[in-house]
């Protein structure tokens, strides 16, 4: 195909929800209160372990690390969306519908990885406590951290840069919230099986491998637990893994549904509606269920809160 052919689409049509007549105010509402959820959520999360000296800890550094992975997602995604309700559908330039992906894919890959190490930090706080300190330095943190984003986006970015190896000669409509790598491909008039089965077996070490490493760890961290003959311990014990493992569940139970489960009988506004699973509740459930769940956080937003009121 002539050069020129690959860069005849220059714009991107999102279609987003449509027909929501009355609904559309109600929506954009919605959808509002979610994304400023989700991002006071997750700065407070930033913020308090950024000033708290008590939770300077690598539980709580990954903890931040996965609020930036929850910041970057909501905010590519969710503004777009947003506009998209209020217009009937979005326009935005082929690169930016590109890059859209790419931020998308580093950040939900990034986050893969970042909960796998969280899974990791609570097997030794657990398994082996007295070598804890000594294996969880700073220096591994902070390996374990930069590994963690650089896999994500250096992984996301193979992806990307095989999208651009492609034709895009029309049309220029996606029938979705955001520029997804499905979506994407159905514009392409190039052949894509070999693209797509790329970022299947990548898709394998990004989330399947994660997820049975975070298996490993939780059912030697399970192992512990039932090995312990007090039912106090048993508790404290779960009580430091139950958030992650919440977490863990929802953010791969989204995934699943979305992108492993056969999708061909649904409809597109439900297929809509899974995508902003994960895309936007997702994001606003992880700060609560650490600030619910977790007695450090759960203290110091009481002490705050008592403190204010006094």
């Amino acid at each position: 195909m002539d050069k020129k052919n690959q860069t005849c689409i220059t714009e991107i049509h999102l279609l987003g929800f449509q027909n929501l007549n009355d609904w559309k105010i109600f929506c954009f509402t919605m959808l509002f209160i979610v994304y400023c959820v989700a991002i006071s959520g997750n700065l407070l999360i930033i913020a308090m372990v950024a000033f708290c000296k008590n939770l300077h800890s690598p539980m709580y550094m990954f903890l931040v690390q996965l609020s930036v992975c929850d910041v970057l997602l909501t905010t590519d995604i969710l503004p777009n969306t947003l506009a998209s309700i209020l217009s009937d559908g979005a326009v935005m330039s082929f690169s930016g519908c590109i890059a859209q992906f790419y931020i998308f894919g580093g950040s939900e890959s990034s986050e893969c990885f970042i909960l796998t190490v969280m899974a990791y930090d609570r097997y030794l706080a657990i398994c082996n406590p007295l070598r804890y300190s000594s294996i969880m330095d700073v220096t591994f943190f902070v390996k374990l951290s930069i590994l963690s984003w650089i896999l994500g986006f250096s992984i996301t970015l193979v992806t990307t840069l095989n999208i651009f190896t492609l034709d895009f000669c029309g049309p220029n409509i996606i029938d979705h919230l955001f520029c997804d790598f499905a979506p994407i491909l159905q514009l392409s008039c190039s052949e894509t099986s070999t693209v797509k089965m790329e970022v299947v077996l990548l898709s394998v070490f990004v989330m399947v491998l994660p997820l049975v490493l975070t298996g490993i760890s939780y059912g030697w961290i399970v192992k512990a637990i039932l090995g312990m003959s007090s039912n106090i311990d048993k508790s404290k014990v779960f009580s430091t893994c139950s958030s992650h493992l919440t977490v863990v569940c929802i953010f791969y139970g989204t995934l699943i549904v979305i992108y492993m489960l056969p999708t061909k009988g649904l409809s597109l506004t439900i297929s809509k509606m899974v995508s902003l699973l994960y895309t936007a509740v997702t994001p606003m459930m992880n700060p609560i269920i650490y600030s619910l769940r977790n007695k450090d956080i759960k203290y110091l937003i009481i002490s705050y809160t008592t403190k204010k009121h006094r």
